[in-house]
């Protein structure tokens, strides 16, 4: 952790709605004035799509029906790690970007599904900002959790989760519904061994459960919406978190534990503005302390 230099991280698979969190964030940042230097897990895959595919298509062909982007041997974790040290120690480091589509790729004149070049952090920035699969991961090798300020986890329960990646690559990539399946069983070893474990280092877990049934997601013709959801928000350390004045901001928001509240789904990103504003405030303060 590092005044001078902090650190949020955003971390939960594909298709948990980490996105929502960086939009609440980037208006935070927006309306604080706050520079961040923005992340993105992808950016530290090992392949490229096309490499990804190759690599996928040859370990199948070896027996190994489980390789994945989850697990470590897809990934740059030590790259990770050294940018979220270097970070926290100097307020630099390298990243590059992955072009998800050609609309990003455009600027760089290089294909959809490739990195860019590494290159140095920006100097003078407020804070590094990550969101990705691996935000919160440690292995025997890597400590990536070691680092963030502020660690949050974006965990649906699981078939809500299989229905958003199932209606996203879907909708979005046009993918088939046994093409997606399998994508899920391929990854669910690494899922176990490498998403699940980073939630027990998170400081604050949003999970979004549907009111609705979704027994078998796989069959689902929508995802459920916000309005007919709830959520359980954890912290790790409650120390300091003024659960009336939410419980006040948010109605039909109770408490299910001394550590976690439960808010209604179409508030999500109200209790993400109350929780995390704070947060933010007592890391801009405590920097410029320090300066």
């Amino acid at each position: 952790m590092s005044i001078r230099h902090p650190i949020i991280a955003i971390t939960g698979s594909s298709g948990a709605g980490t996105t929502s969190v960086t939009r609440t964030f980037d208006n935070i940042f927006r309306r604080e004035n706050v520079k961040a230097a923005v992340i993105e897990g992808d950016s530290f895959h090992r392949y490229d799509r096309k490499e990804m595919k190759q690599k996928a298509a040859e370990a199948e062909a070896a027996g190994n029906m489980n390789f994945s982007h989850f697990g470590p041997e897809n990934n740059q974790l030590c790259d990770l790690e050294a940018l979220f040290r270097d970070y926290a120690e100097t307020g630099t480091g390298k990243r590059r970007k992955y072009l998800h589509d050609s609309e990003e790729a455009a600027p760089y004149k290089q294909d959809p599904g490739t990195f860019t070049p590494w290159e140095d952090v920006p100097a003078g920035t407020d804070l590094l900002y990550y969101e990705g699969l691996h935000g919160g991961v440690v292995t025997p090798e890597v400590n990536v959790a070691q680092y963030p300020d502020l660690l949050v986890g974006v965990v649906p329960v699981i078939n809500l989760e299989w229905i958003q990646k199932l209606w996203r690559d879907k909708k979005q990539r046009g993918y088939s519904t046994e093409a997606v399946t399998d994508t899920i069983l391929r990854r669910m070893p690494d899922y176990v061994n490498y998403i699940c474990p980073q939630f027990v280092h998170t400081h604050v877990n949003f999970q979004r459960v549907p009111m609705v049934d979704t027994s078998n997601p796989f069959i689902a013709r929508e995802i459920p919406t916000a309005d007919e959801s709830m959520v359980v928000i954890r912290f790790a350390n409650p120390k300091g978190i003024d659960f009336q004045y939410l419980r006040n901001m948010i109605h039909d928001s109770y408490m299910s534990r001394a550590n976690t509240i439960v808010v209604p789904g179409g508030k999500m990103e109200l209790a993400m503005q109350l929780i995390f504003t704070p947060f933010v405030w007592r890391m801009m303060e405590r920097q410029k302390k320090a300066a």
